[in-house]
């Protein structure tokens, strides 16, 4: 039996685990979800997982020496990490996880534009494996990135305009999102790269960093780490506002000696949070399965 523990039991780790009902049901795999306050998933559907806090973890792994604290020791008894607790718990709990030894599946991949957080879970001896997220294609696009065949990278982003108000805007910024109409069309709030997103639309960045890791090619004597550091620069990133959008919707443009490609994905909410992307779990479950295959 494969042992997976889940950081994180929010919508995405809830519909990971109804996806993988079929090797829960037949006894091929067994799911922990860590969480910060168990008492917040009273409740709740845990779908077949045991959802614990850290306390819980430790007697789990018959390891009282384990405080709160990130430690590799926290994943004693695990074959396999799976995050998808958001940006911040991937940084801190993500390179500990690596560390380890265990293969880590990565949700939140924003988490690698920080430096400090690539480095460590760049750093092994776990393998880490990034999710594509609420988008597709990549594949495609890394082949030709590794080629050297992509001279363009971009990716559109269209959400419903009001869920893209920020603190940081003014309020004559805000009020003109909140009295956008749907037929004033599209309004760009931003245009940058990936690195100069994350300051502004933390919320977007998962999307843009995962096409600047599939993008980010191949050269000798140069690190993964190093690589997406210049693809994060690379790749250009277009949030656009739409009133009365439902689903997200994202539009990947890239050029090169390899030709040119253009992708066009519009998901539908996950059942446990019309907010996310349910095209997320669908892409953290199909890697998970990978991952246990070998």
């Amino acid at each position: 039996m494969t042992s997976v523990l889940l950081l994180g039991f929010g919508a995405i780790g809830r519909h990971v685990a109804q996806l993988l009902s079929p090797e829960l049901g037949s006894g091929t795999l067994s799911l922990t979800a860590l969480v910060s306050d168990r008492a917040k998933h009273d409740g709740r559907p845990n779908h077949g997982a045991e959802v614990v806090d850290l306390p819980g973890l430790a007697r789990l792994a018959g390891r009282a020496d384990i405080d709160t604290s990130p430690s590799p020791r926290m994943f004693d008894g695990f074959d396999v990490i799976v995050e998808c607790a958001g940006v911040p718990a991937a940084a801190q709990l993500g390179p500990s996880a690596i560390a380890s030894g265990r293969p880590l599946v990565l949700t939140s991949v924003g988490a690698l534009a920080a430096p400090e957080a690539r480095a460590g879970l760049l750093a092994g001896p776990g393998r880490l494996h990034v999710t594509n997220g609420a988008i597709g294609g990549l594949d495609v696009l890394e082949a030709a990135a590794q080629a050297d065949g992509l001279d363009t990278v971009e990716i559109t982003t269209s959400k419903e305009a009001s869920g893209l108000i920020r603190p940081w805007m003014s309020e004559t910024e805000a009020a003109r999102l909140r009295d956008l109409r749907p037929e004033d069309g599209p309004l760009t709030v931003f245009t940058g790269n990936p690195a100069e997103a994350i300051e502004k639309f933390p919320a977007n960045v998962n999307i843009a960093v995962a096409l600047a890791w599939a993008t980010r090619g191949l050269s000798a004597g140069t690190s993964d780490a190093d690589m997406l550091g210049a693809s994060l620069e690379r790749v250009q990133v277009v949030i656009q506002a739409v009133a009365g959008q439902n689903q997200s919707a994202h539009r990947i443009r890239a050029a090169g000696s390899a030709g040119g490609f253009t992708f066009d994905i519009r998901s539908t909410p996950s059942p446990e949070n019309p907010a996310t992307s349910g095209l997320t779990a669908l892409s953290v479950t199909r890697t998970l399965r990978s991952v246990i295959a070998g």
